[in-house]
């Protein structure tokens, strides 16, 4: 029923616009980010940078929409974006991510 989603911006400011949209939609209940350093291979070679990762909690039944509202306004042409299922947790705290994205009826029927 909820999940965290990780994803991985170049920077501070990439990562509160796309934390700070996705609260405001109430996609997104909390986000948590951080540096990171970062080394991966890209289009044949093994880059290193510095990045940010944002640990975003959410409903499962919104991570297409939220996957969709990432790629709008994320710099990267493939940014990282992966979901892990929570498959257990503290009640109260499951309960306020479902208090937190919590939407008029009318949001959804705009889908």
């Amino acid at each position: 029923m909820f999940a965290t989603v990780l994803v991985t911006t170049p920077d501070l400011a990439s990562a509160e616009n796309i934390a700070e949209r996705l609260i405001e939609l109430r996609l997104v209940a909390c986000a948590n980010y951080w540096p990171i350093r970062s080394m991966y291979r890209w289009k044949g070679r093994v880059e290193r940078s510095g990045e940010y990762a944002l640990t975003l909690k959410i409903r499962l039944a919104d991570f297409s929409t939220i996957v969709e509202a990432v790629r709008k306004i994320h710099p990267y042409d493939n940014p990282c974006i992966v979901r892990y299922e929570i498959s257990a947790g503290s009640q109260t705290y499951l309960e306020w991510i479902k208090e937190s994205t919590e939407r008029p009826a009318e949001d959804f029927a705009r889908r």
